[in-house]
């Protein structure tokens, strides 16, 4: 049998290399690139959480151990401060997103939000 035309495991008679093993590529540009922007979005808030839970982790060991004491208001209105701006960047780039082509915006927006939910 030709390689080129193997039949797939679930014996649908189409063709292996008809199908793409990237599905994500054969929608528009403008969901690629909301793809993308959102995918990092995850990852980045991920490590932000990472290092600013180290932080915390680190801080209050040396508090227990005395060789430090910590302000729990300002570190309550630090962690609001950096809530509140980074939900003025996912705004913001909702809002760019959205306000590409008309066809094209509702796709970015689909795609931002893909990249959110599989990064």
């Amino acid at each position: 049998m030709n390689e080129e035309y193997a039949v797939n495991s679930a014996n649908t008679g189409t063709p292996v290399s008809d199908q793409n093993a990237f599905p994500f590529l054969e929608m528009g540009t403008s969901f690629v690139i909301g793809l993308a922007i959102g995918y990092f979005m995850k990852k980045f808030f991920k490590i932000l959480l990472l290092i600013l839970g180290l932080g915390l982790v680190i801080l209050f060991v040396m508090e227990s151990q005395g060789v430090s004491t910590v302000n729990e208001q300002a570190l309550e209105n630090g962690v609001s401060a950096g809530v509140d701006s980074f939900k003025g960047l996912v705004t913001m780039l909702k809002d760019r997103l959205s306000s590409m082509n008309l066809s094209s915006g509702a796709g970015a927006v689909a795609g931002f939000f893909a990249g959110l939910k599989f990064g």
